[in-house]
C-alpha cells in the first residue's frame, strides 16, 4: 500500500515536472527566442572558459583582475566566437533530432576562432594574453558548448521518458542499421509508445557494435533476442531493396511471429510525399516491387507543364493516378473527363485538397459523345489527351460484348476524331497486354483501338500525334486480384483462384502512370510503347504471400480454392505480338514495339461494318469482324467458331451491303477516299 502510494506520488511529481519543463521549452520554441537563449548561454560559457584558462595560467586569485584589464580583448574573443557559430550554422541545428554531426560543426567554429584570435593577438604591438591561455580557452569552449547541447538532448530525452511513465511501451527492432535506420531510430524517440531495443543488420562489420547507443545484432540472434528481451514489431529500414529481397526477408522473419512493418520504398521517397520515418505495414506491393528508377523530370514536364491536359476515364484506377501525377507537373489546366458522377466527384475533391493551386475542371460525359467531348476540347483549348477510359474487366466484357466494343473501339475512335477536329497536339492511348494475341473480347477491342490510332497516325491531313502505351496489371486497380484477395482474407473466406499456373505481370499504379507520361513525351506518332513489367508473378504464390502478410498460414488458416479459368481468360499474358520487335528507347523501362498495322483506307470500312453491326446488336457479326481485324484473336467458348461460320459470313456481307447503300456510309467513303479527313463513323446512334 505504502509502495503504491509512493509510486503514485512519484508519477504525479514527474508529470508535474514534465508539464513545467514542457511549457518552458514551448516558450522558447520560437526561432528568435531559441537563438537568443542559446547565444546567451554560449556567451556565459565563453566567459567561463576564458576565466578558467587565465586562472590555470596565472592563478585563480588573479583571474578577476586580469579579466577586467583585458576586457576589450575578451569581448572581441566572444564576438568572434559567436559570429563564427552563426557562420557555421551551429544555431540552425535542431538539437532534438540532429545526430552527432553538430560536434564537428562546433569544432570547426571553435578551431577557426582560435586561429583568428591568435592571429589578432600576434598582430597587436604587445602580446596581451599568452598563446597557451588562448589555446586552453578554445579547448574549454569546445567542451562546454558541446556539453551544453548534449545536456539539452538528455533533458528532452528524460522528459519523453517522464511523459511515458505509466504507459505501456512497445518494444521494436529495426532491421537495417544504415542511414534510413538511424533516421527511423531518431523518429522513434519522439513517437509515443515505441521503444527501440536493438538494430539488426546483415553487414558483419556492423554486428556487435553500437549505433546511436544501441547494439547491432546479427539476424541469427533474433530468436534469442526475442526469447530474452522480447519485442513486438520488426521495422524494415531498407527503402532501396527490391521486391525479391523483401520476399526473402519476409520469409525468414515469419518464424518470429511478430508483425513486420516497413519504411516507404525508394519510389515513394522520390515522389516527395512521405519521409523515411513514416512507418507502415508491409504490403504485397513491397514484396512484388522492383528496383525503382527515378523518373526523368524533363520527360514528365515535356507535355504537361503550362499545358492544358485532359484525362478520359479520370476517375478510374489508372486515370485517377494519371491526374495525380499530372497535377504535380504544374499544368496550365487539368480536365478530368469521366462518365461516372461519384468517381468524378471523388477525384475532383481529392485534387482540390491535395493541389489547392491547381486549375482544374470536372467534366461529366462519355467518350462516345461527340458533341460533349468536342465542346470541352474547344472551350478549354486542350493540348494533350490521355485516353484511359475503357471497359477492362475480362469476364464482364465477355458477357457484354456490344457494350465493350462500343466503349473501347467507338469511344477511342470518337475521342481520336474529336482530337483531330479540335487540333489537339497529342493523344496517348492507355492499352493493355491483353491486346496481344487476345483470347477475349476485351483484349481484341483494345487491339482494334491500337489499330485505330496507328491508322490515324499515318494520315497526313491532321496535326495530332497519336501514340499508345501497353502494359500489364497494376496492383490495387479495380478488378485486380490484390484487393479481392485482401477482402477474402479479412473475412476468413477461402481465396478463389482460377488456375494454379496462372501468371500475370504486375506494376504499381504510380510507377505505371509516370512511365505512361514519360513514354508519351517520347512519341513522334504511331508508336506502340511497352513498359518493362519485370518478371511475371504466379498468382498462386501471390495469394500465399498475402495470407502470410496477415500472419496466417496458407491451406491451414486460409484455403486456396481453384475454380477454373473464366471465359476468355488466359494462363499467360504477353506484351509483344512479335517477341523480336521491341526496340529500346532513351528510358531503361520503356520500349517501342514494331507491330503490324492497317492503312486507314483498309481499316475504315471494317470499322464501319463493326460499329453498325454493334448498333444492331449483331454479336456474331461483330466477332467475325474482330477476327478479320485482329488475325491473332483466338476466342474461347461460344465465339470460338465464329470465323468459320457461314451464317456469320453471310450476315456480315448483308450488313456491309446495307451500309454501302446508306447515305451516311457513302458520304464517309467519299471523304475518306478524297484524303481530306478520316471517315467519320456514325457512332452517336449506338446505345
Amino acid at each position: 500500500m505504502i509502495n503504491s502510494l509512493f509510486k503514485d506520488l512519484e508519477f504525479k511529481a514527474s508529470q508535474r515536472l514534465y508539464t513545467y519543463l514542457n511549457k518552458l521549452i514551448n516558450a522558447f520554441s520560437n526561432d528568435r527566442r531559441k537563438y537568443i537563449v542559446l547565444m546567451l548561454a554560449d556567451i556565459s560559457l565563453f566567459l567561463l572558459a576564458m576565466g578558467v584558462a587565465i586562472g590555470f595560467e596565472d592563478g585563480l586569485n588573479l583571474m578577476p583582475g586580469i579579466m577586467l584589464r583585458q576586457g576589450n580583448f575578451v569581448l572581441l574573443d566572444i564576438a568572434i566566437e559567436i559570429s563564427l557559430f552563426w557562420f557555421f550554422g551551429v544555431y540552425q541545428q535542431v538539437l532534438r533530432s540532429t545526430d552527432g554531426t553538430f560536434i564537428f560543426t562546433i569544432a570547426k567554429a571553435v578551431f577557426t576562432s582560435c586561429v583568428v584570435i591568435l592571429a589578432i593577438d600576434r598582430l597587436l604591438p604587445a602580446s596581451t594574453i599568452p598563446a597557451s591561455v588562448l589555446l586552453s580557452n578554445g579547448m574549454l569552449a569546445l567542451i562546454l558548448t558541446i556539453a551544453l547541447r548534449f545536456g539539452i538532448r538528455l533533458l528532452m530525452g528524460k522528459m519523453r521518458q517522464i511523459d511515458h511513465v505509466g504507459k505501456e511501451m512497445s518494444r521494436v527492432v529495426i532491421y537495417g542499421a544504415g542511414s534510413a535506420g538511424c533516421i527511423l531510430a531518431q523518429g522513434l524517440t519522439v513517437k509515443n509508445g515505441k521503444k527501440l531495443i536493438g538494430f539488426v543488420d546483415d553487414n558483419p562489420q556492423l554486428q556487435g557494435r553500437n549505433v546511436q547507443g544501441t547494439r547491432v545484432y546479427a539476424p541469427a540472434e533474433l530468436l534469442k533476442l526475442k526469447a530474452t528481451i522480447g519485442f513486438a514489431e520488426i521495422l524494415l529500414a531498407m527503402p532501396s531493396i527490391d521486391g525479391q529481397r523483401r520476399r526473402d526477408l519476409s520469409q525468414r522473419l515469419k518464424i518470429l511471429g511478430v508483425p513486420i512493418k516497413t519504411v516507404p520504398s525508394i519510389t515513394e521517397l522520390l515522389s516527395g510525399n512521405v519521409s523515411v520515418n513514416k512507418v507502415r505495414d508491409l504490403n504485397i506491393e513491397d514484396l512484388l516491387g522492383r528496383k525503382a528508377i527515378a523518373a526523368c523530370p524533363e520527360l514528365l514536364q515535356h507535355d504537361i507543364t503550362d499545358r492544358v491536359v485532359l484525362v478520359t476515364g479520370g476517375g478510374g484506377s489508372i486515370g485517377s493516378e494519371l491526374c495525380r501525377q499530372i497535377a504535380k507537373q504544374q499544368p496550365k489546366m487539368l480536365l478530368v473527363y469521366e462518365l461516372h458522377e461519384f468517381a468524378l466527384y471523388q477525384m475532383d475533391m481529392e485534387l482540390g485538397e491535395s493541389y489547392p493551386n491547381l486549375q482544374k475542371v470536372a467534366c461529366l460525359g462519355s467518350v462516345t459523345d461527340t458533341q460533349t467531348l468536342t465542346r470541352v476540347l474547344k472551350q478549354y483549348n486542350v493540348d494533350i489527351i490521355y485516353h484511359a477510359a475503357a471497359y477492362k474487366h475480362v469476364p464482364i466484357v465477355e458477357a457484354n460484348p456490344i457494350s465493350g466494343m462500343v466503349n473501347n473501339i467507338s469511344g477511342t475512335l470518337t475521342a481520336a476524331q474529336c482530337a483531330i477536329d479540335c487540333n489537339v497536339g497529342k493523344f496517348v492511348l492507355i492499352s493493355t497486354d491483353k491486346a496481344v494475341r487476345p483470347t477475349n473480347i476485351m483484349g481484341a477491342t483494345k487491339r482494334v483501338a491500337e489499330l485505330v490510332l496507328q491508322g490515324l497516325a499515318d494520315l497526313p491531313t491532321h496535326n495530332t500525334c497519336f501514340t499508345m502505351v501497353r502494359f500489364g496489371n497494376v496492383l490495387g486497380s479495380s478488378g485486380s486480384v490484390v484487393p479481392r484477395f485482401s477482402e477474402q482474407i479479412a473475412a476468413g473466406k477461402p481465396i478463389t483462384l482460377t488456375h494454379t499456373d496462372i501468371t500475370r505481370y504486375f506494376m504499381t499504379i504510380p510507377e505505371a502512370a509516370t512511365l505512361v507520361i514519360q513514354a508519351g513525351a517520347m512519341a513522334k506518332g504511331g508508336e506502340v510503347f511497352l513498359l518493362d513489367m519485370g518478371e511475371p508473378v504466379k498468382i498462386y504464390d501471390l495469394a500465399a504471400q498475402m495470407i502470410r502478410l496477415h500472419g496466417l498460414e496458407p491451406e491451414k488458416d486460409i484455403k486456396i480454392e481453384v475454380t477454373g479459368l473464366r471465359p476468355g481468360e488466359k494462363i499467360y499474358e504477353e506484351l509483344l505480338i512479335d517477341c523480336d520487335a521491341a526496340l529500346p528507347t532513351g528510358h531503361p523501362k520503356i520500349f517501342c514495339a514494331r507491330e503490324a498495322k492497317l492503312g486507314w483506307q483498309q481499316l475504315a470500312p471494317q470499322l464501319t461494318t463493326l460499329l453498325e453491326a454493334a448498333a444492331d446488336c449483331q454479336v456474331t457479326a461483330c466477332v467475325s469482324v474482330l477476327h478479320d481485324l485482329v488475325p491473332e484473336y483466338q476466342p474461347m467458348g461460344q465465339y470460338a467458331k465464329v470465323k468459320s461460320d457461314a451464317v456469320a459470313v453471310s450476315m456480315v456481307a448483308s450488313i456491309s451491303d446495307k451500309l454501302r447503300k446508306s447515305e451516311i456510309h457513302q458520304e464517309g467513303r467519299k471523304k475518306m477516299s478524297s484524303g481530306v479527313i478520316p471517315a467519320r463513323i456514325p457512332v452517336t446512334t449506338i446505345n
